[in-house]
């Protein structure tokens, strides 16, 4: 296993509830890394940065699976021992039993979004320290539940070798990445953005549905680098199962998707990441060439309806490619989350990923920062609805907000100023 050395001395000091612009000191921190990248580091301003991202997303992969398995057995056991129904399985794993709770916001959260925001926490403060983390969770949940203990058990494995992982460690680390940890101002900013679990509904069906460890570096404002890892990904599936759930779990080989500024978007599969083979090389990402919008391949939020979106006054949605024709597009069922649906975009699966902007939602970056350079890198192109660039700065105090006008479009690049027209015409029908 290769030691790599690296460097924090680019990047400005962080300090937690004020701004950051203190410079610290060069601080050389060695790394493993199971992999290297496919592209030459000096073709690359942030290789070392991106190689230390890729190897903190395979372990926070290894985690989720390792999650994943073991309350799915345990709850296939209990089942099996007709302690109670499967119906009250399935509640339990969403209440008390220290794997799956529900937030105050009635989204579910489990054990693995916390020990993988802590698992990247702790990495990426110990590689980088002068750089910043925004990520979706806090210690709160963990504290009023008297959760920790779970979290540092599923995280102590995966951590580098020889760090202490204790219960204070965590909540430090997990808080890190937490509201109000830093206060950012109008300038442009260096810092990392995760989302733990893009999907934890679909976490919580194991092997029915897509979830996405996503992690992006900001540089100066501008996404530079971004890592995706999907452990369910069906590298060949049908075009009518485009999501692989309807595969056998022998062909689900899962999928690490890394992208950086100038040199492209690259997929591996995960299965060889994580049983050290090599003989899967780096494939290269392009989106798809399709040029009609009456017949490309959209996704959508599984919370939207077509017939809430614009393109529904000039197109029916089919689910079936055999019935698709004049009038129509095909809708590909892909759950959970907005990654998987940027996962699919750059990766030539589906053409068009639209997401609206109700009045009373909130977009968080993390739903997006890491999908924008996977797809842009891939030749595609991401915009609000008014074909403005998404604007991740917008929430300057903290970076952890943005808003869209309209809504989000990803496209292929070649459909896109065609759907953008569809769009400015149609809005105001519906």
């Amino acid at each position: 296993m290769d030691l790599l050395r690296y460097s924090a001395s680019r990047f400005p000091a962080a300090h937690p509830q004020y701004p950051f612009h203190t410079p610290l000191r060069r601080r050389f921190v060695a790394v493993r890394s199971s992999l290297s990248l496919p592209f030459p580091e000096q073709k690359a301003k942030y290789y070392r940065e991106l190689e230390a991202a890729v190897d903190v997303v395979e372990r926070a992969c290894r985690l989720c699976v390792d999650v994943s398995q073991s309350f799915y057995v345990v709850s296939w056991l209990m089942h099996i021992a007709k302690v109670i129904t499967c119906f009250e399985v399935k509640k339990s794993l969403f209440s008390s039993n220290g794997r799956i709770l529900e937030k105050i916001d009635q989204t579910p959260v489990t054990i693995a979004d916390f020990g993988v925001q802590a698992l990247v926490s702790l990495e990426m403060n110990r590689l980088f320290p002068s750089i910043p983390l925004v990520a979706e969770e806090d210690s709160a949940f963990l504290r009023s539940n008297n959760l920790v203990g779970s979290v540092v058990d599923v995280v102590k494995d995966k951590a580098t070798s020889g760090y202490e992982v204790t219960d204070d460690n965590i909540l430090k680390a997990i808080d890190r990445g937490g509201k109000d940890a830093c206060v950012f101002g109008p300038k442009p900013a260096t810092y990392w953005i995760l989302d733990p679990i893009d999907g934890t509904r679909g976490f919580v069906k194991g092997s029915e549905a897509l979830y996405v460890v996503g992690l992006a570096l900001v540089v100066e404002g501008q996404i530079v680098l971004g890592v995706m890892g999907c452990p369910n990904w069906c590298e060949d599936c049908s075009e009518n199962s485009i999501v692989g759930v309807q595969e056998s779990s022998s062909s689900r080989s899962g999928i690490i998707m890394v992208s950086h500024l100038g040199c492209g978007t690259w997929t591996k599969r995960l299965s060889d990441i994580l049983t050290t083979e090599s003989s899967h090389t780096w494939t290269g990402c392009s989106v798809d060439s399709c040029q009609m919008v009456e017949g490309a391949r959209f996704t959508i939020p599984e919370s939207q309806s077509w017939k809430s979106l614009p393109l529904s006054v000039l197109f029916d949605a089919k689910r079936d490619s055999e019935n698709i024709g004049k009038g129509k597009i095909l809708l590909l069922s892909a759950c959970c989350g907005s990654l998987c649906k940027y996962l699919m975009v750059a990766s030539g699966r589906a053409s068009v990923y639209i997401q609206g902007r109700k009045a009373t939602s909130i977009i968080k970056v993390w739903d997006h920062a890491v999908g924008i350079i996977c797809v842009h890198e891939a030749g595609g192109k991401v915009t609000d609805w008014a074909g403005g660039s998404l604007d991740i700065a917008a929430d300057q105090t903290e970076r952890r907000l943005i808003f869209p006008s309209g809504g989000v479009l990803v496209t292929n690049g070649s459909l896109h100023s065609k759907i953008i027209g569809m769009i400015s015409s149609n809005s105001s029908v519906l």
